[in-house]
């Protein structure tokens, strides 16, 4: 969904007093695995609900305005809806097509982790959707698709995957719940770190650990798709009502970028060098510009990665003012852009969307 910043300031003065006090205290400062870990410590041993007790928990943590079921599978945001589900009466049961019943998605999905209780119903990555629908994602990994083999009525697409890294079979969801889904795979794959021995490993995911390819993609709809106030409510009632624990990603969502994108150069001048370039527009779609804030001209090693580590552009150019890149060929994503000479080198994360 594309969201005001506007309202994201002003919701998030609502959403942050509902943290309790101290709760984050542990994991301030810290970047990278260390971040992941102290976040892990702070969110495991959560109180466990059962899987038929996921059943009971949607009316309070899914319901829209209107009492009907937030069925993120077949929500307009726009419109009218294709079909709306009460709570309790269009549980399922069997389904035929699409508007029979609404059922449990495992956004990961339960083959992945083999099943394994706590996971399997852990309501951060569980959400009431259509039977039919959920059946056609079924353990597909999430992606972005271009020419779709079937589509929801809400304009959800199964069909070949876009994203750089991977052609399989992918689920897209529509725009309104892109970063809802990539934050709760963050939220898995943190909350679930080193207690993922019995898990399976996917085309997505190696036990608890995103794939370099699925990464990227839900970097991007995390950037794309900020908090909404559906998520900030969701997790709170999560946090008071059933798990007592909380979506560290909600809460604050640079912690993404903090674990999985690397801004760490170990150069002595790192911050004062780094002060001396910015990256413009970030996000982009044709063409961005290093624009470089100092007088003296110098000649500088530029280099563009993709998240996985792979250079996909190397130039020694000579800065003054400013420098621009076409990225209008790139695949929508992640990438590290590096800026260095002899003496110092800074690390920028820079993101291509259409």
């Amino acid at each position: 969904m594309k969201k005001l910043f506007t309202l994201f300031t002003f919701i998030s003065t609502f959403y942050f007093a509902q943290i309790p006090p101290g709760y984050y205290n542990s994991a301030q400062g810290l970047s990278g695995n260390n971040l992941k870990i102290a976040l892990y410590n702070i969110i495991k041993n959560h109180s466990q609900i059962t899987y038929a007790g996921l059943w009971y928990a949607f009316p309070q943590t899914d319901a829209k305005a209107n009492g009907k079921v937030w069925d993120i599978y077949s929500h307009n945001p726009t419109g009218a809806q294709p079909y709306e589900y009460t709570f309790v009466t269009n549980q399922c049961g069997s389904y035929n097509s699409e508007a029979d019943c609404y059922n449990r998605e495992h956004s990961w999905p339960q083959s992945w982790f083999n099943s394994t209780i706590g996971p399997d119903s852990d309501l951060f990555h569980i959400y009431p959707t259509d039977g039919e629908v959920n059946g056609k994602r079924s353990n597909f990994p999430y992606g972005n698709v271009s020419n779709p083999t079937w589509t929801s009525m809400n304009g959800s697409k199964l069909g070949p995957c876009t994203n750089a890294g991977y052609t399989s079979t992918v689920f897209e969801p529509i725009n309104e719940y892109k970063g809802d889904l990539a934050r709760s795979y963050f939220y898995m794959s943190t909350r679930y770190y080193s207690e993922d021995a019995t898990w399976s490993s996917s085309t997505a995911t190696n036990k608890a650990t995103i794939l370099p390819w699925e990464l990227n993609v839900l970097l991007q709809w995390h950037h794309q798709d900020p908090v909404s106030a559906k998520e900030i409510a969701r997790n709170n009632k999560i946090y008071t009502s059933y798990q007592n624990n909380r979506n560290p990603f909600i809460d604050n969502p640079q912690w993404a970028d903090s674990i999985w994108v690397s801004t760490v150069s170990g150069f002595k001048e790192e911050n004062k060098f780094r002060s001396s370039f910015s990256i413009y527009p970030n996000p982009a779609n044709n063409y961005f510009e290093i624009n470089y804030n100092s007088y003296e001209q110098q000649d500088y090693l530029i280099q563009i990665k993709t998240i996985d580590g792979k250079l996909i552009e190397e130039r020694n150019i000579s800065l003054e003012n400013s420098k621009r890149f076409d990225c209008s060929s790139w695949a929508n994503g992640v990438y590290f852009i590096s800026v260095s000479n002899a003496n110092s080198k800074s690390n920028f994360k820079f993101l291509k969307v259409d």
